[in-house]
């Protein structure tokens, strides 16, 4: 696990998305990455968080940026999760959690007494040039996805 941190050039990674092929992150330079880790498809943090985003996507778009979710779950869950919610951005397949555990989200959590380990909510946004500018680490979804595009338009 690498200590990442703001100012950083963001690790490259390829995963399978949503959409069937494989997407690699340094494809996406020239434009802003907004990369949300999250636990899983379909559940309620989950699934605000992705509507909120959704719900800003054409802000993001105008700030000339790109969202791309990482969860766990397979690419047939996040189809379902993507059709049931209308979301218009790519969602990755991190099953391995590797790229999870590359961004130092990959963590031990605590829930109802038992631990186990998962992704922490974490929202890096990463610039045009593949600079990490700002890591949103532990986030409250309530408020984020505007504080997040917020950000992005001061790039």
């Amino acid at each position: 696990m690498e200590n990442i941190q703001e100012g950083m050039s963001a690790s490259d990674f390829t995963l399978p998305a949503s959409n069937g092929e494989d997407v690699t992150l340094s494809s996406f330079r020239g434009k802003h990455v907004v990369l949300y880790f999250y636990p899983k498809d379909d559940t309620p943090g989950c699934t605000t968080e992705a509507c909120g985003f959704r719900d800003l996507h054409d802000d993001f778009a105008s700030a000339d940026a790109v969202i791309l979710g990482v969860s766990p779950d397979p690419v047939n869950k996040h189809v379902k999760f993507i059709e049931k919610y209308g979301l218009p951005f790519l969602l990755l397949a991190d099953t391995e959690h590797r790229v999870a555990e590359l961004y130092g989200v990959w963590k031990e959590k605590k829930n109802y007494g038992r631990t186990y380990m998962g992704i922490e909510r974490t929202t890096f946004v990463i610039d045009k040039t593949g600079v990490i500018r700002k890591i949103y680490p532990k986030v409250k979804v309530n408020g984020h996805m505007e504080e997040v595009l917020a950000f992005v338009k001061t790039l």
